[in-house]
């Protein structure tokens, strides 16, 4: 049998792992490494790509700053999150926020270190990365329409990180030839800005009791659910253009099943969303795009990426 102790140091465990959603770190790694393969770099073998050293600790360092993002944000939105998810919070609250100040500060000064091992433009981009993660989390998500883009970018800068960990080096001609790989990024990386975005703008139609009680300027707080709601339609509507490209330009391979599943998926979703008026109903569409999210992730293993290289033979699997 444990002892009373060694129950609360597992429970507070439990609740570190609750602050820095640890279960969506996994999916994050997963997420820049097949991203790494299939995506962005499809020219070098899969082995290559899992054993670049560099590449690991960009990826390490990225996993750490964002679960330090969720810690200091947690720590901002303590308040709020008593009234919007309390079992959470309550949870949550097993550790004391001078503690997760102290891991805080500790994961920031490690990637600092590991940014510093891979070059002084590294420590620089997750310096920067750090401090807007900061001063979005202190200021900037409690403003309406800014709030909700800075959200959506601090989710797709970690992939910055890699592009830039590829494509540093490369010439003015190697750039040319590449226009049409760097197309195909852009197009995903708007895809998964849009989904993100509506993801941000339903989290507000689901938080207004908090965000209203601590003085949270949101867009639905300020300018109503209609608006909110419209918005959400038009960003809906706007992802068809990515999935256009993708599919009908460049093509993906099997990947536009999942495309093609996403837009018949969201056509759902939008009639859903004006029938929504319960935070229960909000918090269905949310995990929805959860799911869109986390599941594109697994798709892009379906990406065919010789496609990009004019016939050239891959060897990409092992």
């Amino acid at each position: 049998m444990l002892s009373r102790k060694h129950k609360l140091l597992i429970m507070k465990i439990v609740s570190l792992f609750s602050v820095v959603r640890g279960y969506n770190i996994p999916v994050i790694i997963l997420a820049q490494y097949l991203s790494a393969i299939f995506i962005l770099a499809p020219e070098k073998r899969a082995l290559a790509v899992l054993l670049d050293f560099n590449l690991f600790i960009l990826v390490f360092a990225s996993s750490l700053t964002i679960a330090s993002g969720y810690i200091i944000n947690n720590f901002y939105d303590s308040r709020k999150d008593l009234i919007n998810r309390p079992n959470k919070s309550m949870l949550d609250r097993l550790v004391s926020q001078k503690t997760k100040l102290t891991v805080y500060f500790s994961l920031n000064f490690i990637v600092a270190i590991m940014a510093l091992f891979i070059s002084w433009r590294a420590f620089l981009f997750f310096s920067a990365y750090i401090f807007l993660i900061w001063f979005y989390s202190h200021k900037i998500k409690k403003y309406p329409v800014v709030g909700n883009l800075t959200a959506a970018l601090l989710a797709v800068i970690p992939f910055f990180a890699i592009l830039l960990h590829y494509y540093n080096n490369l010439s003015f001609e190697e750039i040319e030839n590449y226009k049409g790989h760097f197309a195909v990024i852009f197009a995903h990386a708007s895809f998964l800005s849009l989904l993100i975005l509506i993801r941000e703008m339903i989290k507000d139609l689901e938080n207004i009791k908090g965000d209203l009680a601590n003085d949270y300027k949101t867009i639905p707080i300020v300018y109503g659910e209609m608006l909110s709601k419209k918005i959400i339609t038009v960003l809906t509507v706007l992802t068809i253009f990515p999935v256009y490209v993708l599919i009908e330009i460049y093509d993906v391979g099997y990947m536009d099943v999942y495309f093609y599943t996403c837009l018949i998926i969201l056509i759902f979703f939008v009639l859903y969303l004006w029938k929504s008026v319960k935070k229960e109903q909000y918090l269905l569409l949310h995990n929805v795009l959860k799911f869109l999210i986390v599941s594109g992730v697994f798709c892009i293993v379906l990406i065919n990426p010789s496609v990009l290289w004019s016939g050239k033979k891959l060897l990409l699997l092992i």
